[in-house]
């Protein structure tokens, strides 16, 4: 009975510990229609400057990226290479080909960072953030994930 009770209490224990903090947010959410109402999509001022509105809930976040590449863009920023996992690999292809057309914005540690518009199929599961990001956005990025072709940084 008292080996029942351990193994339930270190059971319940791992449950309520957290999984992992990430320090790198990621999202990508697609357009979304105004008529959509409230619970579905929100406006937002894109970096172009037009309102738009975005599906509430993204379609990739941090945890779909396995890897990444750094550079330093020509404006002085920093971009990035991201390649996803099998999942996010699968996600970004799936959407490309349903909805060709319409657009993606991609958010870095919750701020707007770039749009897309889908004009064809994406299936090799990597995203090109081409400047925009911030010497701190990649030193969130290297905490949580590892660099094509190194080692994740610690």
């Amino acid at each position: 009975m008292g080996r029942l009770l351990g193994a339930a209490l270190v059971f319940l224990l791992t449950l309520s510990a957290p999984a992992g903090t990430r320090h790198c947010i990621f999202r990508v959410h697609l357009e979304a229609n105004a008529r959509d109402g409230e619970v579905f999509a929100q406006p937002i001022r894109s970096i172009t400057g037009r309102t738009v509105f975005i599906e509430k809930i993204p379609w990739l976040s941090e945890r779909d990226v396995q890897r990444f590449c750094p550079y330093r863009a020509a404006d002085g920023s920093y971009g990035a290479l991201l390649e996803l996992d099998d999942h996010g690999r699968t996600v970004l292809d799936s959407m490309s080909v349903e909805h060709r057309g319409s657009y993606l914005y991609v958010f870095i540690n919750g701020r707007p960072l770039t749009e897309f518009q889908v004009d064809r199929r994406v299936s090799d599961g990597k995203i090109y953030l081409a400047s925009g990001l911030s010497e701190a956005d990649i030193k969130s990025m290297a905490r949580d994930w590892e660099l094509i072709g190194g080692r994740k940084k610690k």
